[in-house]
């Protein structure tokens, strides 16, 4: 079991649901990164998914863009980013670290060796957003060989003829995007969302967290009510592109993740 299906046990355990935090390495300097990303797990953070900047993030709104550009500006790297999980790593042995990006990146380390470096330096799981499932060979079965979990998406354009294909290989958790567009985009609603977490779990066993569209403590309590939890991604990048000092940030991430947790 990896530390992402620890964590999922033990919040079924527990009757809880999950609470994931996306924040950008890098974002707006590898300094104040590392202290938020340092803080998440106190702050109610069950499992973290830490971007990877890129040049061209097709998926991502503005904001998320926006925090991409500024940690590239500051030479935020693939190198930089796996440092920045071993010093997390130093001091947190149980947070799930989820890294999200794009495959160019992976490509151009090479699939080996990154893969090497990203279990070494303690990433448990991948999403990488367009690798379809028809390409599982390039990425998604070297790295659960190499012990990582693969998480796929689903979508609402996603049917019941495309599932199966989606759900073939995927583990950890399904990420399922609350609303179509990029991220930041719009609102998730719960009544929306509810009917189709219901789907996509008759179809698997692993747990469904919903993305996208979630901005208020409301809002993630009305959501994780619905599914396994959720992910909140934009809302605290915002706040960390506004300036907001870490102690802010992460009691925007506290209020936040009570939120989930009290559905």
């Amino acid at each position: 079991m990896t530390r992402i299906d620890d964590t999922f046990a033990r919040l079924r355990a527990n009757g809880r649901k999950a609470f994931v935090a996306y924040i950008m390495a890098g974002d707006p300097d590898v300094e104040t990164a590392a202290a938020v990303m340092q803080g998440l797990p106190a702050a109610g953070v069950d499992i973290i998914e830490l971007g990877l900047p890129f040049t061209d993030p097709m998926a991502d709104g503005p904001t998320i863009q926006a925090a991409g550009q500024r940690a590239l500006e500051g030479g935020t790297t693939l190198e930089s980013t796996l440092a920045m999980v071993r010093t997390f790593r130093a001091r947190d042995a149980a947070t799930p670290i989820v890294l999200m990006g794009y495959y160019n990146p992976i490509h151009a380390r090479g699939v080996p060796r990154f893969l090497a470096e990203a279990a070494e330096a303690g990433i448990d799981g991948l999403i990488v957003v367009d690798l379809p499932p028809e390409e599982d060979d390039e990425l998604c079965l070297p790295a659960q060989a190499a012990g990582l979990n693969f998480i796929r998406l689903a979508t609402p354009t996603t049917d019941d003829r495309r599932l199966p294909r989606v759900l073939t290989n995927t583990s950890g958790f399904v990420y399922y995007v609350a609303v179509t567009g990029t991220t930041g985009a719009a609102a998730a609603s719960a009544s929306t969302v509810a009917p189709e977490v219901a789907r996509i779990k008759r179809a698997t066993s692993l747990p469904v967290i919903v993305g996208f569209g979630i901005n208020t403590p409301e809002a993630a309590r009305a959501i994780a009510a619905v599914a396994d939890g959720c992910v909140v991604g934009s809302a605290i990048v915002r706040e960390i592109g506004a300036g907001l000092p870490v102690a802010e940030v992460l009691a925007r991430v506290a209020a936040l993740a009570a939120g989930a947790h009290a559905a």
